[in-house]
């Protein structure tokens, strides 16, 4: 899959192209995490853990990410969140990134992440 990077930080690319040749593209829905009464921390690994099970249901995974969106009711958060990603993303692969300060579905909840990715060519769902 051809994905140029631009950029590219610790944490976040600011371009990401993705031209495809019989590839496709995904936009999970924004995920929030299993157990609402975990901290940030704990959320914030659940998000991942899920993000990373979907991309594989569809032959990806998060080298392939393209962008990542990333809600958080309380901004205090924000470092907290960030030790998680940074350990989870891979470096050299760091999508296009936004975090925002934004109120959630529930207020249980301590973040929500939107993931847009590359994918192989469909796979036979049979």
């Amino acid at each position: 899959m051809p994905i140029e990077r631009h950029h590219t930080g610790k944490r976040m690319s600011d371009i990401v192209v993705f031209m495809p040749a019989g590839e496709r593209v995904a936009w999970l829905a924004g995920q929030v995490a299993a157990d609402p009464t975990a901290d940030i921390t704990g959320q914030a690994r659940s998000v991942l853990g899920q993000i990373d099970a979907l991309l594989a249901e569809i032959g990806s995974d998060k080298t392939q990410i393209l962008s990542a969106t990333i809600y958080l009711p309380d901004i205090k958060d924000f470092a907290a969140m960030n030790a998680v990603w940074d350990a989870w993303v891979p470096q050299g692969h760091t999508p296009a990134r936004a975090t925002v300060e934004a109120k959630l579905a529930s207020p249980a909840y301590k973040i929500e992440i939107q993931i847009v990715a590359a994918a192989p060519a469909a796979l036979n769902t049979d």
